[in-house]
């Protein structure tokens, strides 16, 4: 049996990649000192009334609960973040998480119940409306939350508060006389007691993992019955009409084959199934998250890494319909689909699955912030045209310019506790070897087989570069290096201190032996060539269009550099391609991208017209690009990612 993969310590690894270390570097700076201020209510138009909710459901301020149900979670993910900054070394907000967690444990009921919606305003309600309430998916969070706080800080008192809650749940939970066959109709308990059990080894908490993965899609259907009952308390009038593939619990999940549903619950299943897939050795469960995998991967992903194309309800429809001008593509779903890829690629010991892992973070979850770290997107369109993202339209949800925050304020936290704890999707370990699963320049330090390892990662591959590893090694035992081969990468040249290697290929990792103590430099160089990308015929919305890709990142056409009614472009499906320098202003050193194209100047429709005969003109123009997740960081404007082809 191979050995398992687990996450380094991240207080051991450090992010120096001058975009990424950008991105991470501004949660501490901007991202967690403006979110606090919008939890306590002081920031005008964006203010929320999080942590006013916790003192009310405590009985240290007089009020009524306000905000959206599952508002808690706003707190628990900036704890998160708050603690993967402090594996950093980015300690300056622990007192106030101290201090927050001490108002969340005023909040506890005495049997470990906590909620602060069901507290004040319904507590005869609590675990009656699992469809809508969130009570199971705001609780996960909290787990999650407790966990990276112990782990960064050693302090116990979240785990306490946060163990004493999942007790009730484990207890009131299952098949057994007296308890609730129920199920969350918001997915994130699951993955979050695979946290708690790895961090506590009490095994209830994977026992409840998987009874609420088990019991899903049972008939008759646990949500549908409470939605039908008389009695039922509504809190989103959208869901009357509930469609049990929304909350993915039409069907038993290891008899799922298409990704349906919202998209965000639908990754934080998938990452569940397959943490216990692997801890428990369950081929069904593995199965299945390889069918659901290649699903979402194959038939309905952006080239963006966003999923969920539907603006209703932020869900999947059908395989191939990616619409680029009305898509939602919610950034956690993104997040989402990162933790599930980064599961399968420890389930399966394969470094294919970071190819989707990587599309994601570099361009929709790094284009749902903006570079100042104050602004955010929360639906992450292909195609803009401000003029028509108007309010009160089918497509009112869509945003050209990030938002200071939202009402329903999972995103901007979300996108937080990510970057803060990229190191997790950059390296893993096992009893013998080190994964480097992102070409991100960074540093890890850690021991294997009683032998302490430092390696430092150096990337200049964007540029015509190479990739720097140097790995340093003071122990006696042999140990691996695993470095992900990117598909992006043609004709790869390994070095080992100079000197010309073929290393042996497995899974995608190239292997790099370290075979005794003191310093190995590896280096690896190759081509990352401009690729001129088209979509599956069946993809409607991009039949007879080109996008541009180089590496991992997407590039996308903006009006400040190419003018208004970007519609107009075209582009020759083998135009040639100039790589220029970064723009001023713009995070990182990605090159900028000129190709050679037209733009249609006339129709031959008069301007006092709205149609006649087609007479098409044309002049020639440079089309330039920048790329995806750096859009929206200058000039308002259009945007778009497909250009249409030219066709000789």
């Amino acid at each position: 049996m191979a050995s398992k993969i687990t996450i380094p310590d991240l207080k051991k690894i450090r992010v120096t990649d001058p975009l990424f270390s950008h991105y991470a570097g501004m949660v501490a700076k901007k991202m967690i000192p403006v979110q606090w201020e919008i939890l306590n209510g002081k920031q005008g138009q964006s203010r929320c009334f999080c942590i006013d909710n916790f003192r009310i459901a405590g009985g240290t301020l007089q009020g009524e609960h306000r905000g959206v149900v599952f508002g808690d979670t706003d707190a628990y993910k900036w704890l998160e973040a708050v603690a993967y900054c402090a594996n950093n070394g980015e300690t300056e907000y622990i007192s106030q998480a101290d201090e927050l967690i001490e108002i969340i444990g005023q909040a506890q009921q005495p049997d470990g119940y906590l909620n602060t919606y069901f507290t004040v305003c319904h507590p005869e309600l609590r675990w009656k409306n699992l469809t809508e309430g969130h009570e199971l998916y705001s609780a996960g969070h909290l787990i999650e939350a407790a966990v990276a706080y112990y782990n960064a800080t050693g302090k116990r008192r979240l785990l306490d508060i946060a163990a004493r809650f999942a007790d009730l749940i484990c207890g009131t939970f299952g098949d057994g006389e007296g308890q609730l066959p129920g199920y969350p109709g918001h997915q994130e308990i699951e993955l979050a007691l695979v946290k708690l059990w790895r961090v506590t080894g009490e095994e209830r908490y994977l026992k409840t993992a998987r009874f609420f993965i088990d019991c899903r899609g049972r008939t008759p259907n646990y949500l549908l019955r409470e939605m039908n009952d008389p009695n039922h308390k509504v809190i989103f009038p959208e869901l009357r009409s509930y469609d049990p593939s929304y909350s993915q619990s039409h069907v038993r999940p290891v008899e799922q084959k298409t990704m349906e549903g919202h998209a965000v619950r639908a990754m934080y299943q998938c990452s569940a199934m397959a943490d216990l897939a692997d801890i428990q050795q369950d081929e069904a469960l593995r199965s299945a998250c390889q069918t659901l995998w290649d699903n979402v991967t194959k038939r309905r992903m952006y080239i963006t890494g966003g999923i969920g194309s539907s603006g209703l309800l932020e869900r999947f429809t059908v395989d191939y319909d990616l619409p680029n001008d009305r898509m939602y593509c919610e950034s956690c779903a993104s997040i989402g689909l990162m933790m599930f890829g980064q599961r399968m690629a420890a389930m399966f010991h394969d470094a294919s699955y970071y190819e989707t892992v990587e599309r994601a973070l570099c361009n929709t979850v790094l284009g749902g912030v903006s570079a100042a770290g104050d602004r955010y997107f929360y639906v992450n369109p292909l195609e803009v045209w401000p003029a028509n993202c108007k309010d009160h339209t089918s497509i009112e949800y869509l945003k050209p310019v990030r938002q200071p925050w939202f009402e329903v304020a999972c995103c901007p936290a979300n996108i937080a506790r990510t970057l803060a704890s990229l190191g997790q999707y950059i390296y893993a370990v096992d009893d013998r070897s080190i994964y480097v699963n992102l070409l991100v320049g960074s540093t890890i330090e850690t021991t294997l087989r009683d032998t302490d390892v430092c390696i430092e990662q150096r990337s200049g591959l964007m540029h015509g570069g190479a990739l720097e590893l140097d790995v340093r090694s003071s122990g006696t035992h042999p140990i691996v290096v695993r470095l992900r081969l990117p598909k992006w990468l043609e004709k790869p040249v390994f070095r080992l201190n100079g000197e010309g290697i073929q290393p042996a290929v497995e899974n995608g990792y190239a292997v790099l032996a370290v075979n005794c103590a003191g310093e190995h430099h590896f280096t690896l160089s190759g081509s990352v060539p401009v690729h001129r990308c088209a979509a599956n015929l069946c993809v409607r919305a991009d039949v007879g269009r080109v996008a541009l890709q180089k590496g991992p990142f997407v590039y996308c056409f903006e009006q400040q550099d190419n003018g208004e009614n970007l519609a107009a472009l075209r582009m020759a499906p083998d135009a040639a391609v100039e790589e220029k320098a970064p723009a001023e202003g713009l995070p990182g050193d990605l090159p900028e991208l000129d190709v050679s194209g037209c733009r249609i100047v006339s129709t031959g429709v008069d301007d006092a017209e709205l149609y006649a005969d087609c007479v098409l003109r044309t002049e020639p123009c440079m089309l330039h690009a920048v790329p995806y997740g750096l859009w929206g960081n200058r000039t308002p404007g259009e945007m778009r990612v497909w250009v249409d082809t030219t066709i000789s």
